[in-house]
């Protein structure tokens, strides 16, 4: 009890110095600035910001932040206030600038810090320096100004920033952080020659869609030698990079290994799995990924006589992923997928006769992985990591009866694990045929038709890249 008695009257010591401070100026921006943060619709307001940038460390961010924030809200507000129900300080020797109208509630702990100091938390573990520092003194004003505006002590305002960097930091179990969903584990390598900053040595092929990332190769490597994107395989010397999306890394990976070369991966097209696994996420960070010099050795999928560094597929599975990718920005990844998958089966989509080492199926798909993916489900996300030595196979069967619900039926409890139509497995090597011989084969998102049996395997660690 003497413990709490002295840390009360300090709280209140601390809290009179700043009721008798005079810092000009901040009158006028620290009160309008607390209400802002009402009801977190400041946090909201900038989460909303980081959606519409584009870029995905700011959208991780985003939502990293609100997750945090609606973490710590009610820890606060349902349970700490509840808990102490302390008494909101006497205001009445501050200035009426600076004063604020009481809240009703509890004054320990304050729920605007817990919500601030989460969010910048959060938003710490996903965004650049340039963009978690802004949020966190924006935080640390929000924290002051409560103090300043008369509403808390020092005491609630420094609980509430320890509930939310606990539950900014908790995050990272509900979620995963960027390192684990976006950076793929890969086994280190060294490089087998100097590289030139310049791009001495370097050969640069760029899709012809592939917007900005070619201005931005050619001023970051002028010494380059940049070729055509249809004579890729013939590019000579010691590195390879190649700017476009996965199709445009497909051919890259094939003329790399080839040549015994190592590729440099640029961001440049409509879906870019592989580098963002990487960690590379656009032109200006494959510069640095190149000028840093740090290479990983990475597993390729091999099968009709080409390479997959992403995955392989046969049935509706190259349809859906188009599809899912065009919706997911509007309503999210997973129910832009079941949208897709309606949409899929509502057209002539059937399912094929296809016989997987030796037993066959009547199927909707089959998908093939270059390493293990960590999602369940017929249409998977990322990857934890590049070089595990294993195809991930998943198989989704057709029933007799209904088979376009059971489809559907399928990829849902396959997410949960639940679908008697839904399978998957690992191995290094799947051998697949189809009564007809022929076969419409997804590879990394380019489809062909190859005469079969088709035979999937792992060349592990064969590929070198930078990052």
């Amino acid at each position: 009890m003497r413990l709490r008695s002295r840390l009360h009257r300090l709280d209140k010591h601390l809290f009179a110095a700043v009721a008798q401070a005079r810092l000009p100026g901040f009158e006028r921006v620290l009160p309008p600035l607390s209400r802002a943060a009402d009801n977190a619709l400041l946090w909201a307001g900038i989460a909303g910001g980081f959606a519409l940038s584009g870029r995905r460390r700011l959208r991780r961010a985003a939502t990293r932040g609100l997750l945090a924030v609606s973490l710590a809200s009610p820890l606060v507000n349902l349970a700490g206030k509840q808990a102490f129900a302390r008494k909101r300080p006497a205001s009445d020797t501050l200035p009426l600038a600076r004063l604020l109208r009481t809240p009703l509630s509890a004054s320990f702990p304050s729920g605007h810090s817990a919500s601030a100091a989460a969010f910048a938390t959060a938003v710490a573990l996903e965004a650049p320096v340039v963009v978690a520092a802004p949020v966190a003194l924006l935080a640390s004003a929000v924290c002051f100004s409560r103090v300043y505006t008369g509403v808390h002590y020092p005491g609630d305002v420094l609980a509430g920033v320890a509930i939310g960097v606990a539950t900014g930091l908790l995050t990272r179990r509900v979620w995963p952080e960027a390192g684990e969903a976006g950076r793929a584990r890969a086994s280190a390598t060294a490089p087998s020659f100097d590289l030139d900053p310049l791009g001495d040595g370097l050969a640069v092929a760029v899709n012809p869609e592939a917007g900005d990332a070619a201005r931005v190769l050619r001023e970051a490597f002028p010494r380059a030698e940049f070729v055509p994107m249809d004579s890729v395989d013939k590019a000579e010397g010691k590195a390879l990079a190649v700017a476009g999306g996965d199709g445009t890394v497909n051919r890259g990976a094939q003329a790399a290994l080839e040549h015994g070369r190592p590729l440099l991966v640029v961001p440049a097209g409509t879906l870019n799995h592989f580098a963002t696994e990487l960690g590379i996420e656009d032109a200006d960070e494959a510069v640095a990924a190149y000028r840093g010099g740090d290479l990983v050795a990475v597993d390729v999928g091999e099968v009709a006589g080409g390479v997959f560094v992403n995955n392989a597929s046969l049935g509706i599975y190259p349809d859906l992923v188009d599809l899912r990718e065009a919706r997911q920005k509007r309503v999210g990844k997973w129910p832009a997928l079941l949208w897709a998958l309606g949409e899929v089966l509502g057209r002539d989509a059937a399912p094929f006769d296809v016989v997987v080492d030796g037993v066959p199926y009547r199927a909707w798909l089959l998908f093939v992985g270059n390493c293990r993916y960590g999602s369940r489900g017929a249409a998977p996300g990322r990857r934890l990591r590049l070089e595990d030595g294993v195809l991930d196979i998943r198989l989704m069967t057709a029933a007799r009866t209904l088979p376009r619900l059971r489809a559907f039926g399928s990829v849902v409890g396959g997410r949960l694990g639940l679908s008697r139509h839904y399978r998957q497995w690992q191995a290094d090597t799947v051998r697949v045929e189809t009564p007809s011989g022929e076969v419409r084969l997804a590879r990394d998102g380019e489809t062909l038709t190859v005469r079969g049996p088709l035979v999937f395997t792992k060349r592990p660690r064969s590929l070198h890249v930078f990052r």
